[in-house]
């Protein structure tokens, strides 16, 4: 067997974007912890103008670098502009002031929901051909996450006074599900480095002036260290890393399958409260946990 092969079956079943995908699945289960620690000392919109702008200049020198040119064909610039604007200046407001509006049960439970619409609006704009075991997976995993949230200290209350925040996280949901749809065809045509680098680019400036009234009144004297390493962390390794990872999985194998890890991060965001905050796992966690890997190994079969 050459070293080649030894790469890919170095774990039966498990290739290196999917190795990949588990390193971007462990960074933005963390960043959940991350952010949260971080909004103690920054407001939502200054923390989301300045890691998007970080990540935005860090992802622009690596391309130029890389691939010494971030020039695109004009007729794909309409394009472009739509994605980054979807995915991340639209996105990103909607997930932001959702978050503050409903329960922590509710969000993640919403977002969990993801790879179905991914997997619905990729059949519904037949883009992609979505496998039988895919699907299987999917609300596999899905019912798998729910039973982690419902065993957990987190609240599940789809009350009226969570309405609103409930309907933003889930506008989010369709939005990011239809930036991960739309973006297949275009990497059939770009580097995932190129996309990601872009669209994030094009999409900072909307995110910085809807904080522009956040930033005046923001009080930069009071922000620790760790809060600053917060903000670098999801930046540099949340952001432009990450995204850069999704699309490479986008790429390679697919819409679907890639919005599945989904699933994996909502997991390991959950394991991280669990180890930092010594929580103890119910048995239903247990089975939930249990339920989202075989969702996960179904669809990636």
């Amino acid at each position: 067997m050459s070293h080649n092969e030894q790469q890919k079956t170095a774990i039966k079943g498990i290739s290196k974007v999917d190795l990949m995908l588990m390193v971007m699945s462990f960074i933005w289960g963390l960043n959940f912890t991350v952010i949260k620690s971080a909004m103690r000392y920054f407001s939502p919109m200054p923390f989301n103008a300045l890691r998007f702008t970080i990540a935005s200049a860090l992802l622009l020198v690596f391309l130029k670098i890389r691939e010494k040119s971030i020039g695109i064909r004009r007729e794909d610039l309409k394009s472009f502009i739509l994605l980054a604007l979807i995915g991340n200046s639209l996105y990103q407001v909607l997930f932001i002031n959702g978050i503050y509006r409903t329960t922590a049960g509710n969000s993640s439970l919403l977002l969990a929901t993801t790879p179905i619409f991914v997997a619905l609006i990729s059949y519904a704009l037949n883009i992609e051909k979505i496998a039988k075991r895919v699907w299987q997976g999917i609300f596999l995993s899905f019912v798998g996450i729910a039973l982690l949230i419902l065993g957990s200290e987190r609240t599940v209350a789809f009350a009226l006074q969570n309405i609103i925040g409930d309907l933003l996280i889930l506008a989010g949901t369709i939005c990011w599900s239809i930036y991960t749809v739309l973006s297949r065809p275009m990497l059939q045509r770009y580097s995932s480095l190129k996309l990601t680098a872009l669209t994030i680019a094009m999409g900072t400036p909307p995110i910085i002036i809807f904080a522009i009234p956040s930033l005046n009144i923001q009080n930069w004297s009071s922000i620790p260290v760790e809060a600053w390493t917060g903000l670098a962390y999801s930046a540099v390794l949340a952001i432009a890393l990450s995204y850069t990872i999704w699309y490479t999985g986008v790429s390679q194998i697919g819409s679907a399958r890639t919005s599945i890890y989904e699933y994996l991060i909502t997991l390991i965001a959950i394991a991280t409260a669990w180890i930092l905050l010594s929580e103890i796992m119910t048995l239903i966690q247990i089975a939930g946990a249990v339920l989202v890997l075989i969702g996960l190994y179904l669809s990636r079969k």
